[in-house]
């Protein structure tokens, strides 16, 4: 399953559903960028069963401000549509992992 891109517009409709990781990050943040193929292997391993979504906070500021994000990379685990969980940071593959259970 490939990584889907979220806005303002599709957020609710792709995350109210299953299971949901959903990375708020910048193009031009260090610890962001080496999240990204953490997030491409966990999708590799896991995409059928989470969905691996991300929010550029520059182009979403209403949703980074939604779910009270200060700093990036912030990752939030929802499960149909209700937030479960969220993480300040970069992650490693384990923990991701234990974040989805």
């Amino acid at each position: 399953m490939a990584i889907a891109h979220l806005n303002e517009s599709n957020f609710d409709t792709v995350t109210g559903e299953g299971l949901c990781l959903i990375d708020f990050w910048a193009t031009w943040c260090g610890p962001c960028r080496m999240q990204a193929p953490v997030l491409e292997r966990l999708d590799g391993e896991m995409g059928g069963s989470v969905k691996i979504c991300k929010v550029d906070v520059d182009e979403s500021p209403v949703l980074a401000r939604r779910f009270g994000v200060s700093s990036i990379p912030t990752l939030v685990v929802m499960r149909d549509g209700e937030v479960g969980g969220i993480r300040v940071g970069l992650q490693n593959l384990e923990q991701l992992k234990s974040m989805l259970k």
